[in-house]
């Protein structure tokens, strides 16, 4: 009766015969580029660095809260990853796409909240609270002598510099965690004002690299390091 034909296509619905001069060529094999400049692939690769440190530290975070790590492998880690973070955001353009933290890890579809909040503040959680490693626990004697000259030494050279108006974060900020984490190696006493060391140094922490404090903020920031000095000597009576 009819004859039938076969048909070298499934058909559909709407006798679409495909044309093979309009289709595309894929090579199956060929890398897939998200690139096509240096600086795009720089860029790529400086947020995908961060992607990682951000998984990595939140991973630190968890193992110290079970004592996984000893506090010195977790302080060096730390440390390591939160200078890696701030060094790729000193760059512009990586600064720029970022725009901030909520704002990546809501592209990204990211939680990590140990992360944040270590990002946050800035200094491992071991310069945040104080060492049982310190001096006044091991008794340490002549040790002891030096890690209390060294941490006088870090609180002088800090209130040096306000006077000499040095007022940015990046000079401010290095020279505030030498005195808590010196400080922290002298004694585990929560001194008078100690807390005021951590705050300012969050402040610090959230500020751009280049940002300075103004007038008053510096003023307020050497009255609260003046009298969490005293209270740190006062500690050493």
């Amino acid at each position: 009766m009819y004859s039938t034909k076969q048909l070298s296509y499934a058909p559909t619905p709407y006798s679409y015969t495909p044309n093979p001069s309009l289709s595309a060529t894929i090579n199956l094999d060929e890398e897939v580029k998200l690139s096509t400049t240096t600086a795009e692939r720089d860029l790529y690769d400086s947020l995908a660095e961060i992607y990682s440190i951000i998984v990595t530290l939140d991973a630190l975070e968890k193992a110290y809260i079970k004592d996984s790590i000893t506090e010195a492998e977790y302080t060096e880690t730390c440390n390591r990853l939160l200078k890696q973070y701030k060094s790729n955001l000193s760059d512009e353009t990586v600064s720029r796409v970022f725009v901030d933290l909520d704002a990546f890890k809501r592209e990204w579809n990211m939680e990590c909240p140990r992360a944040t909040e270590r990002l946050r503040v800035g200094i491992p959680a071991t310069v945040e609270q104080p060492s049982h490693n310190s001096a006044t626990n091991n008794g340490g004697g002549g040790a002891a002598g030096s890690l209390i000259l060294a941490a006088t030494e870090n609180f002088i050279t800090f209130l040096d510099a306000l006077k000499l108006n040095m007022v940015s974060k990046d000079s401010l900020h290095p020279l505030l965690s030498d005195v808590i984490q010196s400080a922290n190696k002298v004694t585990d006493k929560d001194y008078e004002h100690r807390g005021k060391i951590v705050q300012w140094l969050i402040t610090l922490n959230q500020m751009r690299a280049t940002e300075e404090l103004t007038e008053e903020q510096a003023r307020e920031l050497a009255f609260d390091i003046e009298e969490a000095y005293h209270g740190f000597k006062a500690t050493l009576n």
